[in-house]
């Protein structure tokens, strides 16, 4: 097993969606760049316009806006948050100094707050998972994973919880990209002493720029964590557009059916051109590759925001792909197959 403790960070992590740091070095507009570089839909649920007075108040979750949520989620036992990242920041001061597992090839953001806050940090592999939580105090696991779409099963889960809560640990888990098919969801569960499950509204309602997360756990540890992050942390025009969106049960299953016949593509056309996928997700593909420089210049070459992965970040090179929107999919597949002729020739 890797027994690998005091894993150590040394920067903090890169994140996909920084465009204006790519144009700056292959040039262009965000008009010429196809960016797929974060797990984003490229589908945001349609809002109207905005009335003044959701800017003009103080923004408190209204009864109505509880109820959507507790509805669509399975669970009334939550917290709104300014995003699953606002929790992921704040969760880590809640615990004394501590073992803390984390998967390598996963959302770093988790380890980095952790390691800040002066735990220490076990780096894991899937493999290792089950026999860590005999000495773990507390693990995360992003499910499905962030970049490589693994899944854990419900009861695989319970189990790993099950073993932590009877020595007062913790699991933590993050559904940010569950959303498209959320058959394995916790959220319903998160009662339970030491079962903590993080939902956002950016990834599958593509309403990333709205800052609007759920914290799912008990009563006791949600007051702590609303004291820590205080009042009006959510903004009115988040509260707002989450309680349509969340409602909207006949959008939710027509985002889910397009992002399942786009991954059905895209995983063809990645295939062909040599980046066949080892994880698929509706909202990102991962696909290892021994040419990841080659790559990554081919593809910035032609206007393609992928988002690279190196050995030095998960162990593994490879670039992971989120969705393509149906009215991009001739551009992009010209692009591909050009950076990959690009490739073939030197």
């Amino acid at each position: 097993m890797n027994n690998n403790l005091n894993f150590k960070i040394n920067a903090a992590p890169r994140h996909g969606g920084n465009l204006q740091t790519i144009m700056a070095n292959f040039g262009g507009t965000r008009a010429d760049w196809l960016d797929v570089s974060t797990g984003i839909a490229p589908y945001a649920y349609p809002l109207p316009a905005m009335p003044l007075h959701v800017m003009q108040n103080l923004p408190h979750p209204t009864a109505e806006f509880l109820t959507v949520a507790a509805r669509y989620y399975g669970s009334d036992q939550l917290l709104p948050v300014a995003g699953s990242q606002a929790a992921i920041c704040a969760l880590p001061t809640l615990r004394a100094p501590c073992k803390v597992g984390v998967l390598r090839a996963s959302y770093a953001e988790h380890a980095w707050r952790w390691q800040q806050a002066g735990h220490t940090l076990v780096s894991l592999t899937v493999a290792d998972v089950f026999a860590a939580v005999d000495y773990l105090d507390v693990l995360i696991l992003v499910n499905p994973n962030n970049p490589d779409g693994h899944r854990w099963s419900r009861q695989q889960l319970l189990e790993l919880h099950t073993k932590l809560a009877a020595r007062g640990g913790w699991l933590i888990i993050d559904e940010a990209f569950i959303d498209v098919e959320p058959t394995d969801g916790l959220c319903a569960d998160a009662g339970l002493a030491g079962l903590i499950v993080l939902r956002s509204v950016g990834k599958f309602f593509a309403l990333a720029g709205v800052r609007l997360g759920f914290v799912f756990a008990s009563r006791e540890l949600r007051q702590r964590l609303e004291r820590i992050i205080g009042p009006w942390t959510v903004s009115g025009p988040a509260l707002w557009a989450g309680e349509m969106a969340l409602a909207d049960t006949v959008w939710h299953s027509e985002q889910q059916k397009r992002l399942a016949q786009d991954a059905l593509w895209l995983t063809s056309l990645l295939s062909e051109v040599g980046l066949a996928p080892t994880g698929i997700h509706p909202l990102m593909q991962f696909c290892p590759t021994t040419q990841i420089d080659q790559w990554g210049y081919a593809l910035a070459s032609h206007e393609i925001y992928g988002r690279p992965f190196n050995t030095q970040d998960i162990g593994i090179d490879a670039i992971r792909f989120g969705a393509v929107a149906l009215t991009q999919r001739d551009e992009f597949a010209k692009r591909l197959r050009s950076a990959a002729r690009d490739i073939a020739t030197d």
